[in-house]
């Protein structure tokens, strides 16, 4: 007998002795495990995918929404601006028509006042100088009368 036929003896011996301990079946039921771990790692891996772009999606969306508020927010503020722009130039265009309505009214009643008292001035000058006329050529009863006529007319005048 020769070496090669105790070699084959051996071998098929140990096929045998792997057959009878079931060796194949527990490598296949292994690997079929470790299939079906990968299988649930990759519908994992998927679901984690999926979930990851539903919320890349939802915060894009709410990205595009604050920016198109932030935008509203600033043309809202700047309209808000040119308002209250307006409505202070408007404010300002009033008061300064009315201070120099003001003034004008305060000019005008200056001048009114200052004719009036010209007017008075004049006339207790020119009764004055009337009196000083009269009293030096005109004497006695005729004097009085004259000077009370010329009084009684300049009152009447003025009123």
């Amino acid at each position: 007998m020769d070496a090669t036929f105790w070699a084959l003896v051996g071998l098929i011996l140990f096929l045998a002795l792997i057959a009878y301990v079931k060796v194949p079946a527990k490598m296949g039921s292994a690997l079929d495990d470790r299939a079906e771990n990968i299988r649930k790692e990759l519908e994992e891996a998927r679901k984690m995918r999926e979930e990851a772009q539903a919320l890349l999606s939802e915060y894009q969306r709410k990205r595009h929404e604050a920016e198109g508020e932030a935008e509203a927010i600033v043309a809202e503020a700047n309209a808000e601006a040119e308002r209250l722009t307006a409505a202070t130039n408007q404010a300002l265009e009033e008061m300064i028509t009315r201070r120099s309505k003001a003034a004008e009214e305060k000019i005008a009643q200056a001048e009114t006042q200052a004719i009036a008292e010209v007017r008075a001035k004049a006339a207790d000058i020119a009764v004055s100088a009337a009196e000083q006329i009269l009293s030096a050529k005109v004497k006695d009863k005729v004097a009085d009368d004259i000077l009370s006529k010329s009084i009684a007319q300049v009152k009447d005048r003025l009123n």
